[in-house]
């Protein structure tokens, strides 16, 4: 028996059904996994760029945690320098002071002799000359007679040598100068200066760690004291 015209459309209908069936799955099936990739890639680009801002902003962090650093470090180091330069103008102006002060060594006449012939002594050992010429201020020119002998006597008792000395009259010290002596040698190329002034100077930088202990108290940052 033949199949009539109803059968056959029956049956394509059914085929194309079932194709479209089919075809409606696959592309579901197709879309699902086009979702799935498209999240998939979506969600490592998301992290990547998650990554990159991540990184940004901890290296734009760690910058701005160096600046800080910096500049706390350069605040610090201007208030050390505004400390120190106070200090050093604290001393200056105490030096300044003594400096002013030295003049009045010279009011006590017994004691300004006894420091001259000292100050002589020491500038005699010093040079370890036969001859040499004492400078002194012309206002001291009498004190400076009285005491050159003595002086003369405990350098010969300490070397067993002795040295001619005559005062240099004419070449006085300058007329600020707040006394002592210089001592040269015979022909002006060897000089010993122990003025008041040239000793305060050489003791101020001696004894500067303990000016500074006494005024401004120990440095705990220093290491070194020799």
């Amino acid at each position: 028996m033949g199949i009539n015209n109803e059968d056959v459309k029956k049956q394509i209908d059914h085929m194309m059904a079932f194709i479209h069936q089919e075809a409606k799955e696959k592309a579901e099936e197709i879309e699902a996994k086009a979702e799935e990739e498209f999240n998939i890639e979506k969600g490592r680009l998301v992290q990547q760029e998650r990554t990159k801002i991540m990184s940004y902003y901890e290296k734009r962090e760690k910058q701005i945690d160096l600046q800080r650093k910096i500049q706390r470090s350069n605040f610090l180091n201007q208030s050390r320098l505004k400390v120190l330069k106070a200090q050093d103008e604290h001393v200056t102006g105490i030096l300044d002071e003594a400096r002013e002060k030295l003049g009045e060594v010279k009011k006590d006449k017994a004691k300004y002799a006894l420091v001259l012939e000292g100050l002589l002594t020491q500038c005699m050992l010093q040079l370890l000359e036969p001859e040499a010429r004492i400078r002194c201020r012309e206002a001291d020119v009498a004190i400076v007679k009285t005491i050159k002998d003595k002086s003369l006597k405990v350098y010969t008792e300490k070397t067993g040598k002795t040295c001619k000395m005559d005062i240099a009259n004419g070449e006085w010290l300058a007329a600020d100068c707040a006394g002592g002596i210089e001592l040269v040698n015979k022909d002006g190329k060897i000089k010993v200066t122990n003025t008041l002034e040239s000793r305060l100077e050489l003791l101020s930088r001696q004894m500067m760690p303990e000016i500074r202990n006494t005024l401004f108290g120990k440095n705990e940052n220093r290491k070194f004291f020799d």
